[in-house]
């Protein structure tokens, strides 16, 4: 055990502060920013995170309810939540994006040896949505039904430590497979998705980038079959197509 210091600090000793520094120098996160960097910024979120905060004004009361622990923190100066808004509103939001996918393959580079199940070597990834219902005066454009408003998260999990390695937000109308559009395709892995993502123009980009996917099939959906061998009774198995 670690005397004399927090255990929010020690959680963040494993963030990479270099990475983070070449991110936000990259994308002037830190331009005119008198005292609230976007250091201050990540460790004030990531408290808000694991301390399970509701709101932007719980997290600002929790951060004040420290007083002088909130130097051992790693937090500098006082934190409003004007200061904190606007932060989260006007910073690149590209300065998380690139930060996340280091984190992403940190925590993937972690798991390469975590059994799954299944004897492959190759990576599995599973990919689905979920509705997010929102409240109708503060998100009036994310349509969703004549009484409701909702996003679509989709997510594309990585099996092997259950990490997710893509995120797309869409309004609640939004159709599932048009996220197929924006993934980056690893070769020689497999994508399991559900009948939603069912669109073989789509589809077709895994085959050419030799990957492949498993999906179920519509009701409505003929495929006439590529070749076709008929089988012995011994096989106790009629006919073999695809």
């Amino acid at each position: 055990m670690n005397q004399g210091r927090s255990l929010f600090s020690q959680l963040l000793e494993y963030l990479p502060h270099y990475e983070l520094a070449k991110c936000v120098a990259r994308h002037g996160g830190n331009r005119r920013v008198r005292s609230f960097s976007c250091s201050n910024q990540l460790l004030c979120m990531a408290f808000a995170q694991m301390t399970f905060r509701d709101s932007l004004r719980d997290t600002v009361c929790s951060l004040r309810a420290s007083g002088t622990t909130l130097y051992h923190l790693g937090i500098r100066g006082r934190v409003c939540r004007s200061t904190l808004a606007d932060a989260n509103e006007r910073r690149d939001w590209r300065i998380w994006a690139e930060l996340a996918q280091v984190l992403i393959a940190q925590a993937r580079a972690l798991y390469l040896d975590h059994p799954m199940g299944v004897r492959l070597r190759r990576s599995v990834y599973a990919l689905d949505s979920t509705t997010i219902e929102l409240c109708m005066n503060l998100f009036p454009w994310a349509a969703y039904k004549r009484d409701q408003r909702a996003i679509k998260l989709h997510t594309l999990l990585d099996l092997r430590g259950n990490i997710p390695v893509f995120l797309r937000i869409s309004t609640g109308k939004g159709k599932d497979l048009l996220a197929l559009d924006q993934l980056i395709i690893e070769p020689g892995a497999f994508y399991v998705m559900d009948r939603g993502y069912l669109d073989f123009a789509r589809l077709y980009r895994f085959t050419r980038a030799h990957a492949f996917f498993v999906t179920r099939a519509r009701k409505k959906v003929k495929s006439p079959p590529c070749w076709k061998k008929l089988t012995g009774r011994a096989a106790r198995l009629g006919c073999d197509a695809a």
